[in-house]
């Protein structure tokens, strides 16, 4: 296949110079009509080829199709793909307040994929809290750069009572990819702040940039004075292999990418078998876990290790058939929260004092954690809660499948609202205690519940009796 690709490349650059000027190639009008004859004929043979390998391939491979489609697990075409127009941000980010997101519900607690289609020109969300992330995640890259950072090689897996061994990609192409997906879409979003510098030309079997563009070279981030050299996109006939050198290009990239936006990146890669592995990624302000529990792990293995509650009975079914189904162009998003109690007396010197990027407050230090709550050791005095030291933990996570690599890029953007804050907002405190009341057992584990509740539902009845508005639901989730 990487022969193939290899191939068209360079018929496409043969037939844009037969076009403009076939006496670079030195052939006689014969010859050129010759030419152009052999190059009609050679694409058409590799095409034809090509698409009876993969159709034999995936024909042969057992119990390997993917739902919905004809190419087998673990084997991805790059796809072409025009990224839909989308309007540019009317404001600078220092005039651009973080959403209101409060996705929490009246009534009975239900665990489901809570997935909703995504507007293109939603990808990625920042605020005026831009500077003050960024001050975060760099000291955090610079203080535990391996911890939490991570780019994989492509490796084999086996897994008890599965069978055969599971090929599983690297991360490298992904991350290197995801980086100018972000350089493209960041500064056609907020102009104002990114500013790039593309090469010259498109280069010999290196892919374009956006709309045809040729790729781009560097990326102004103006918010913070700071300018990023990318690495090149990688040729197609390299997809799929990996090199040291492609390897530390991957890391670069994923190093460029988590300090580009607010948000936690993590990239996930089909295997063989079809499921979906944590190759690579930059896990900068997890708060409650550490990507290295979770590297390298199949999809249903981060979820049950960090005992998501009625995963098995509720979601693995579905949210492995949605994976292996998502396509190029329908990109999703959700939302989820948690309640953190944030020291009571921040050392307002410190970088994060909110604790944003690791809850040491109740978890103790993060490199002595055991990777499941309670389990640090020494295990941490209780916390002293008061409604002042509570935080609301929203999470909106993004979804969407790259073109090229095939990796599907998952976004965790974090947001802490005080939850006195929250309080202020007409009918919110009503709304947020039937939440947390519904919560099932597992999901009270699950959110470490028992520390905070009896302060935080004293709280909020108080504040909600103080309530005139009478408001109860009239604005659509997650708001």
């Amino acid at each position: 296949m990487d022969g193939l690709y290899e191939l068209a490349n360079r018929a496409q650059d043969l037939w844009t110079t037969l076009k403009s000027d076939p006496k670079q190639l030195n052939i006689s009008p014969f010859d050129y009509k010759s030419a152009l004859f052999v190059l009609g004929a050679t694409l058409a043979v590799g095409c034809a080829f090509s698409r009876w390998r993969r159709n034999e391939k995936t024909h042969n491979k057992r119990h390997s199709y993917t739902p919905g489609s004809k190419r087998a697990f673990g084997d991805w075409a790059p796809q072409s793909f025009s990224y839909p127009k989308f309007d540019a941000s009317s404001y600078p980010l220092n005039e651009i307040k973080p959403p209101m997101y409060r996705p929490f519900r009246w009534g009975e607690y239900h665990v489901t994929m809570g997935i909703r289609s995504m507007h293109w020109g939603e990808w990625i969300e920042l605020d005026d809290q831009f500077e003050s992330y960024y001050r975060i995640r760099k000291h955090r890259l610079e203080s535990k750069p391996r911890e939490l950072l991570t780019v994989l090689p492509a490796s084999v897996r086996s897994h008890d009572g599965e069978g055969e061994q599971v090929h599983i990609a690297g991360g490298s192409a992904g991350a290197i990819e995801l980086v100018h997906e972000l350089a493209e879409y960041l500064s056609r979003r907020y102009p104002t702040t990114f500013q790039v510098e593309r090469h010259d030309k498109s280069f010999h079997n290196y892919p374009c940039g956006w709309d045809g563009l040729p790729p781009i070279k560097a990326v102004k981030v103006s918010a913070v004075d700071e300018k990023f050299e990318l690495p090149m996109p990688l040729p197609l006939a390299y997809i799929g292999q990996e090199t040291p050198d492609i390897i530390r290009q991957g890391e670069e990239a994923m190093r460029i990418a988590s300090l580009l936006v607010q948000d936690d990146l993590a990239l996930m890669v089909e295997g063989t078998n079809g499921g979906y592995y944590f190759q690579a990624g930059a896990i900068l302000v997890g708060g409650f876990w550490r990507m290295v529990d979770k590297i390298g792990k199949r999809l249903d293995e981060i979820h049950i290790s960090g005992h998501v509650p009625q995963y098995a009975e509720k979601l693995q079914v579905s949210l492995e058939r949605f994976f292996r189904r998502l396509s190029v162009d329908k990109p999703v998003v959700r939302n989820n929260y948690f309640v953190q109690i944030s020291p009571p007396s921040p050392a307002n010197s410190t970088v994060d004092p909110d604790q944003l990027a690791w809850g040491e407050y109740v978890l103790g230090p993060e490199e002595t954690y055991g990777g499941i709550k309670g389990t640090s050791a020494p295990i941490p005095p209780p916390p002293v809660v008061t409604p002042q030291n509570l935080r609301m933990r929203t999470e909106r996570q993004t979804l969407r499948r790259l073109p090229r690599s095939g990796a599907i890029v998952f976004t965790i953007r974090t947001y802490l609202v005080p939850v006195e804050e929250l309080t202020r907002e007409p009918g919110v405190a009503a709304r947020f205690a039937s939440a947390v009341r519904s919560w099932t057992e597992d999901v009270v584990e699950y959110k470490g519940q028992r520390r905070y509740s009896d302060v935080l539902l004293k709280y909020l009845d108080e504040m909600a009796a103080k309530d005139e508005s009478g408001e109860i639901e009239t604005r659509p989730y997650p708001f």
